[in-house]
C-alpha cells in the first residue's frame, strides 16, 4: 500500500466543487471536471458533477478489481459505462458534453504506472529528481473561443479529455517508473498548479516541499491569496478555480495490496 495519502479540495467561491479525488490500496485518482460555459447547451441533463462523480466511482471500481490491467484500458472501460449510464435523455454525440480531466497513479511491486489526460498535472520525484507530466495539448490550441475548443476537442490534432468518447483514454500520457526509484507524488487540478504555472509562487520542487511540510490546504490557501491579490488588468481567465491537491509518498511500504 501507499504509505501515506494525504489531500485537500476547494470549491471555486460560491460553487459546487467539480473536482474528485478517489483513493484505494496502492492508487489515486484525481479528476477535474470542466465547468460548462455560460449559454452553451451541452446536450446531457446530469451535469459536470454527475460525469465526475460516475466516471471516478467506476474508475475506482475497475482498479479494485483489476489490479494489474493496463491504466488505459480501464478508464476506456470507465468512460463506455459511464456513457450507458447516461440514457436516452442526453445527446451522446454534442461535442459540449460533460467532460473531466483523469490523472491516475498506481503503485505496484515493481513500478509506478501513470495516466495523465488533459491538463491536471502528475507530479513525481524519481532518483531524487523532480519530474512533471503534464497533458499540454489544449494549451496549444490556435484559439481558446468557445467555438475553437469545441472543433477540436477529443479531435485528432487537438486535445482528448474523458467525456463521451472511449478513444480518449488511449490519448493519454501514459508511462511507468521502477518502484524503487519513486519517493514523493502530487496528482493537481488545474486550480492548484497555478501555484507554479500562473502565479509562480515557487517550483515544482517547492510545490512538494511545501505539500509534505504544510500540507495541501496551505497549498490552496496560498492559490486563493494570490488570486485574490492578482490586478484585475493581470489577469487570464477566470478568478478563481476549484482546487484539488494530492500529495502521496511512496517512499517505504509495501504497495502491492
Amino acid at each position: 500500500m501507499i504509505s501515506q495519502v494525504t489531500f485537500a479540495t476547494e470549491p471555486t467561491p460560491g460553487r459546487l466543487n467539480e473536482d474528485l479525488v478517489v483513493v484505494g490500496a496502492g492508487w489515486a485518482a484525481l479528476l477535474d471536471g470542466a465547468t460548462a460555459p455560460v449559454g452553451v447547451d451541452s446536450g446531457c441533463v446530469h451535469g459536470v458533477r454527475w460525469l465526475v462523480h460516475r466516471l471516478g466511482a467506476e474508475l475506482g471500481r475497475l482498479l479494485l478489481l483489476e489490479p494489474e490491467s493496463p491504466l488505459a484500458d480501464l478508464l476506456e472501460r470507465a468512460i463506455v459505462s459511464t456513457r450507458a449510464a447516461h440514457g436516452s435523455a442526453c445527446d451522446l454525440e454534442n461535442p459540449d458534453s460533460p467532460s473531466s480531466t483523469v490523472t491516475l497513479l498506481r503503485a505496484c511491486e515493481k513500478a509506478v504506472d501513470y495516466l495523465v489526460l488533459c491538463d491536471s498535472p502528475l507530479i513525481i520525484e524519481v532518483d531524487g529528481a523532480v519530474r512533471v507530466v503534464l497533458d499540454e495539448r489544449a494549451s496549444r490550441l490556435p484559439e481558446h473561443t468557445t467555438s475553437g475548443v469545441r472543433a477540436a476537442r477529443n479531435q485528432p490534432g487537438g486535445f482528448w479529455v474523458a467525456s463521451t468518447d472511449p478513444r480518449a483514454a488511449h490519448e493519454a500520457l501514459l508511462g511507468s517508473f521502477d518502484r524503487a526509484a519513486v519517493g514523493r507524488a502530487a496528482l493537481l487540478s488545474d486550480g492548484a498548479s497555478r501555484f507554479v504555472e500562473r502565479f509562480h509562487l515557487g517550483t515544482w520542487s517547492d510545490l512538494l516541499d511545501l505539500l509534505e511540510k504544510a500540507g495541501p490546504g496551505e497549498l490552496i490557501r496560498r492559490v486563493r491569496a494570490a488570486e485574490s491579490a492578482e490586478p484585475a488588468d493581470a489577469r487570464r481567465g477566470k478568478i478563481h478555480d476549484d482546487a484539488t491537491a494530492v500529495l502521496l509518498d511512496l517512499s517505504e511500504g509495501d504497495l502491492s495490496g
